[in-house]
């Protein structure tokens, strides 16, 4: 009898507990049908619905090219650069994510980039013992990542690392190096959500690199122009040869500038008038500020074969030097410029060519004829120029 009474209980509850689940999954879906009414009918509504099942907290990971790992949001629209070089390098493929600048750009630079660069703020840069990066203007910028790029030198794990503590904002580094700006672009393309205009300057320098590679496997060394880079307000320094600064002079001629000690510094190597006659270069390149106006009339330079014989250029300085200072991706074109002025016939496009695509691809900016006479004029074969 107790076994029924229990057994008939159970079908009895079990009986409530039915009923009461029809009634609360009916008032539930009238009730989700009534939010979904209404969600289609604000999009305000819809739109912050949505706002809160994906918000700020997602997160990924990224391992950069010093193999570590770090933390980011999932989509980044605001990014810092670390320093000068990382500053180019942004400037090219994510200026609208900047949220300032490692150093403030000159008249002719916000003519390319856009007088919005004008008013932003100016961090300064992380470079080790010269550190003046403004910890609290970068800070107040709130930016969700610092890029550093450029080459992978000793410690600088370390730096980062501390840095990424200091002000609480991820710090990644990516590789750019003369031989692959590919990978650098593809990987900034990858961390920063722009595939697509990652992949297209990624392909735009492997192909730079890989032609004029090819070009000079055809050059014996024995053939390469004896040259030298030279800069300085009194042409007196040189950029030497295996030093980071000389990549491009290293990879397409022959550097005569061979000290004991060559200097990574932008600078170069102080030398002396005497022994530049002892290098007697075919061919000079001197930097914008040197003394490439007046050296052809300066006696104390006569003998010199590069200015006996009027083979003496000056480099492009606009944005940046097309060699170096600092040495990043505007290397690239110096990379095509100079090749082109050494072995004109090895090429089937011209310098304005390679300049004109150049500033179109790299920095979404389309030269006049008069720009273009105007930054090359210095930089071509005087025959050429007139």
């Amino acid at each position: 009898m107790l076994k029924t009474l229990q057994t008939h209980r159970r079908s009895w509850a079990a009986l409530v507990g039915a009923v009461a689940l029809s009634a609360c999954l009916a008032f539930g879906l009238a009730g989700c049908s009534s939010n979904e009414e209404a969600a289609s009918s604000d999009p305000a509504a819809s739109t912050q619905q949505s706002a809160d099942q994906s918000t700020e907290a997602d997160t990924v990971t990224f391992t950069d090219d010093l193999g570590r790992t770090v933390e980011l949001p999932a989509t980044i629209d605001r990014i810092c650069p670390s320093g000068f070089t990382a500053q180019q390098v942004l400037l090219t493929i994510a200026p609208d994510k900047m949220v300032g600048l490692a150093q403030e750009l000159t008249d002719d630079q916000l003519k390319i980039f856009g007088q919005k660069f004008a008013d932003y703020p100016v961090f300064g840069a992380v470079l080790g013992a010269t550190d003046n990066l403004n910890r609290e203007a970068v800070a107040a910028a709130n930016p969700q990542v610092i890029i550093d790029t450029g080459e992978a030198k000793e410690g600088a794990e370390d730096d980062l690392n501390a840095l990424q503590e200091q002000l609480g904002i991820p710090v990644v580094f990516i590789e750019a190096k003369l031989s692959d700006y590919g990978a650098a672009y593809a990987r900034l393309g990858e961390l920063l959500g722009m595939e697509s205009r990652g992949d297209q300057l990624s392909q735009y320098c492997t192909d730079i690199y890989q032609k004029v590679e090819t070009v000079m496997a055809g050059i014996p060394e024995s053939e390469r122009v004896h040259m030298a880079y030279l800069l300085g307000e009194n042409g007196l320094n040189a950029i030497a040869k295996t030093s980071f600064q000389g990549a491009v002079v290293d990879m397409v001629a022959d550097n005569v500038v061979v000290v004991e000690e060559a200097s990574g510094k932008g600078t170069g190597n102080e030398v002396s008038l005497e022994q530049i006659a002892l290098w007697n270069p075919d061919l000079i390149i001197f930097q914008e500020g040197s003394i490439y106006d007046t050296v052809g009339d300066n006696p104390a330079w006569a003998g010199i074969a590069a200015i006996d014989n009027d083979n003496y250029y000056q480099v492009p300085n606009d944005p940046w030097c097309w060699m170096n200072n600092p040495p990043t991706v505007n290397q690239l074109m110096g990379l095509q410029w100079l090749p082109r002025l050494l072995y004109p016939d090895k090429f089937d496009d011209t310098i304005a060519d390679v300049t004109r695509e150049y500033y179109h691809l790299m920095y979404n900016y389309d030269l006049t004829d008069g720009e273009l006479n105007d930054l090359i004029e210095d930089a071509i074969p005087r025959a050429a120029s007139n």
